[in-house]
């Protein structure tokens, strides 16, 4: 027997990883020229091509009567496609959805989808036809105007692209994934697109700054409202680009005076229905706070989507929570890859409508030379026949004459110098056109066919008048198919922020000892003559006590530092503002606190400027200073403000300005240091700090803490039992830091411990917050100043058993409220 691996075998030896690797790249182009990405000049797919082929020879136009599905996916595999029938018929259904395509190209009867994601009815069950733009374009297949390639088994030829006189691949868009590479190309405005190709065809070298002053940008058949302008002029300019869709909503007001969010348009590609089953899901976990009660009020004049928000819940909070963690905004990647030469590659906008326009040009030629032609063979004909009928006694004769119809036509040919065509014509004429009618009719039909031939041939001699041709049809294209805009464009993503739709209100911002928090608007609490008795700042359990408060705006960013140094960022508007009986919300829902972690000091600022500086007040009595800017960057677990002993907590936090001369510190027995401020040399954020007093008494603690910025400033200390007085700052001896310091109130029984100091300012008020919960607004003019070694004035009245626990400052409000006499106390 011969060995089969002999030399003379036709086997032969391959390397198996060059085998592999040229096979996938064959499947891989295969994949990326015959089905996954879109031709640049129709803008369709194979599967779509043939669909749309398939039905013009169905005759299914868009004056035709319905056809079923099944048949026309029937010929798309059985002529065309031999793939799967789904994946035909899924081509199908997505030309016909109007939520899909800008102008849809299938004319579907039945159930195709729905914006929820609900399934088409089976082929079995829907009808199809072409619609008007898709007749658009298949006119003119039939002259000669694009390539026929054999299909599948070489048994019929089908067309390589389609003549299309409209600019299918911008107006309609696509997306696919090939192997290694993907389009996704969005819909467009069909008239932006056409004005832009007028510019280009007058002004072939424009500029895309030129041509981005008709194509405004992506208009989406869903609507929505695309913020930001860079990721289009990216896409435009390099072929790839991001942009940022979000839904198109409005506000109204229920009846109860609660805000209702209304959707009227979802972005693009978003399930209606997922959306709202994923925002439900976000409100039942807690993730969405302030939402009632979601639904959907959507019918066939639109969408409309409900979401009722709670009485104290804020719409601009609740609807930025949305976009952030819904589908309700989502982010369009933007890639302009298509196929062209049989081969893929990314576009920019001006090549892809540079590249319609050549197509239309092939077309518009080879459409004119197929016109020509037949024009020319027409007129040929014609002449003929207008040569017998000018010698019909001659042509007669010589007809009867001959023996049979082949020399006959030798005859006329050799007799009057005619073309085999033109004789056979003259035979098959019928005796009617002897008449003079006829005659006329053959006279006139000549004519027009010699202005036709002439007007055929300018227009392939002359560029000009192949440009107004292309101009002519594309303004047709224009005034049959243009709607108006769907999609808006804002400029700038980043220019609209929550805070441009939250004014920038004043507020008071209470947090107790359990860890609630809420903000009030300040006008809701009303200034008191000194002495009164002030109104109610929240309700709170038997065990709860509000434990500091203070006064900004809505804009500001709060930093909380904690018992343990750490340090938080929140906006003051994302704290829910409530009635000044609430109880507010937990902090910790807020900020992402440890369970033994407590809010010591909570500052508002507006920037984090390099020349500012933090400064920590440890309960012990350590200070130290760290650069603002170092705290820019917070993280959501917090960030390390100051290192702290075992048995040491922060107490305050003030922020430093470059102009600060001294640190100022008080504690619990009235004592006070004042030392400059370049004593406490700015540290790392995770430094101890350094002594900042010494304590005379055991038990005497740091109770608050003060920048001073003139000599003259004046400062107001407040006891716990509602004393108070203004005093100079010079008044107060400047010492070296770490010293013991000298007596800042005069603490006697009727006095009790000091709770803490402010810096007076004559254009705002004092707030003083009881441990009931009660908060009495005070002018601080009304505060008489004193020495540095006296007690004050009674700031407060305070009913049998309640303390001051916090004092600050707070915009002054003018009232008519009761006034009280002043008491000195002694």
């Amino acid at each position: 027997m011969d060995n089969i691996f002999d030399s003379n075998s036709d086997i032969q030896d391959i390397n198996i990883e060059e085998s592999i690797k040229t096979s996938y790249l064959d499947y891989s182009m295969s994949v990326i020229v015959g089905r996954a990405l879109p031709d640049a000049r129709d803008g369709l797919k194979p599967v779509h091509r043939r669909i749309l082929y398939a039905m013009n020879d169905l005759g299914v136009t868009s004056r035709a009567p319905y056809k079923k599905s099944a048949r026309i996916v029937g010929d798309v595999i059985g002529k065309y496609h031999p793939h799967g029938d789904t994946a035909v018929y899924d081509a199908l259904v997505r030309m016909a959805q109007p939520f899909s395509m800008r102008v849809p190209i299938i004319d579907g009867q039945g159930n195709f989808g729905s914006i929820d994601g609900d399934n088409p009815a089976a082929m079995r069950y829907t009808e199809a036809r072409m619609t008007k733009l898709a007749e658009e374009l298949l006119k003119d297949i039939d002259k000669d105007t694009v390539d026929f390639v054999p299909n599948y088994d070489d048994s019929i030829k089908e067309p390589d692209v389609l003549p299309s006189r409209v600019p299918n691949l911008l107006l309609n868009g696509s997306s696919g994934i090939a192997v290694g590479m993907a389009t996704n190309i969005p819909p467009h405005r069909l008239d932006e697109l056409i004005d832009a190709l007028l510019v280009l065809i007058d002004n072939p070298k424009s500029e895309i700054d030129e041509i981005l002053q008709h194509v405004k940008g992506p208009d989406f058949p869903t609507g929505g409202v695309i913020f930001g302008k860079k990721g289009i002029i990216d896409a435009y300019k390099t072929g790839r680009g991001r942009i940022k869709i979000r839904a198109k909503i409005h506000m109204e007001k229920k009846g109860n005076n609660r805000d209702v969010i209304v959707i009227d348009e979802m972005p693009y590609q978003v399930n209606k229905a997922k959306f709202i089953e994923h925002a439900a899901h976000l409100v039942k976990d807690k993730h969405i706070e302030g939402v009632s009660e979601i639904r959907d009020e959507s019918d066939r004049e639109g969408i409309r989507v409900v979401i009722e928000l709670k009485k104290d819940a804020i719409s601009d909070i609740v609807l930025n929570n949305l976009y952030k963690s819904t589908a309700l905004e989502t982010t369009f990647g933007i890639i302009l890859l298509a196929i062209i030469n049989k081969e893929p590659k990314i576009f920019t906008l001006i090549e892809l409508l540079k590249l319609f326009l050549s197509h239309r040009k092939t077309v518009i030629i080879r459409r004119t030379i197929y016109e020509l032609e037949k024009a020319r063979a027409r007129a040929h004909i014609l002449e003929g026949l207008m040569i017998a009928l000018d010698n019909i006694d001659e042509v007669i004769k010589l007809i009867k004459a001959s023996a049979d119809t082949k020399s006959a036509k030798e005859g006329l040919i050799t007799t009057f110098s005619l073309s085999e065509v033109q004789a056979g014509a003259i035979l098959d004429m019928k005796l009617q056109r002897l008449t003079g009618l006829e005659r006329e009719k053959i006279e006139n039909e000549l004519k027009a066919l010699q202005e036709e031939i002439e007007r055929l041939s300018n227009i392939l001699k002359s560029e000009e008048l192949l440009n107004d041709l292309i101009k002519k049809e594309l303004l047709e294209i224009k005034e049959k198919f243009s709607t108006p805009r769907l999609t808006q464009i804002e400029d700038d993503y980043n220019d609209i922020d929550i805070e441009d739709l939250i004014p920038n209100d004043p507020m008071v911002v209470t947090i107790t000892h359990r860890g609630y928090i809420k903000r009030v608007p300040l006008k809701q609490y009303e200034k008191q003559k000194r002495g009164g008795k002030g109104k109610t700042a929240l309700t709170t359990y038997e065990d709860d006590f509000i434990e500091s408060f203070f006064v900004c705006n809505t804009h500001d960013t709060l930093m909380f530092i904690t018992n343990l140094g750490q340090l938080y960022w929140l906006k003051v508007y994302k704290i829910p503002e409530g009635s000044r009986v609430a109880k507010g919300k937990a902090v910790v829902n807020l900020i992402n606190l440890q369970p033994e972690e407590k809010i010591r000091a909570i500052i508002p600022t507006t920037d984090f400027d390099e020349k500012k500086s933090l400064a920590f007040f440890t309960k012990n009595g350590l200070v130290k200073r760290t650069n603002l800017s170092e705290f820019k960057n917070i993280r959501a677990v917090g960030v390390r403000g100051v290192t702290l002993n075992e048995d040491d907590e922060l107490v305050a936090a003030k922020i430093v300005k470059e102009n600060a001369k001294y640190l100022f510190i008080v504690t619990k027995k009235g004592m006070c240091i004042k030392f400059d401020v370049n004593g406490a040399r700015e540290m790392g954020r995770s430094a101890k700090g350094v002594t900042g007093i010494r304590f005379k008494e055991d038990g005497d603690e740091v109770v608050g803490a003060a920048v001073i910025y003139e000599d003259m400033q004046e400062l107001l200390t407040v006891s716990e039992k509602g004393i108070g007085k203004r005093t100079t700052a010079e008044e107060y001896r400047l010492q070296n830091r770490g010293g013991k310091g000298v007596i800042a109130m005069k603490l006697t029984s009727k006095t009790g411990d000091l709770i803490g100091v402010v810096l007076v300012d004559e254009t705002k008020d004092l707030m003083a917050l009881a441990s009931s919960g009660k908060m009495i607004r005070v002018d601080m003019q009304s505060i008489r100043k004193a020495g540095r070694n006296t007690s004050g004035v009674k700031v407060a009245t305070l009913p049998a058993g309640e303390k001051v626990i916090d004092i600050s400052r707070c915009p002054k409000e003018e009232s008519d409220a009761d006034t009280i006499e002043e008491e000195e106390i002694k």
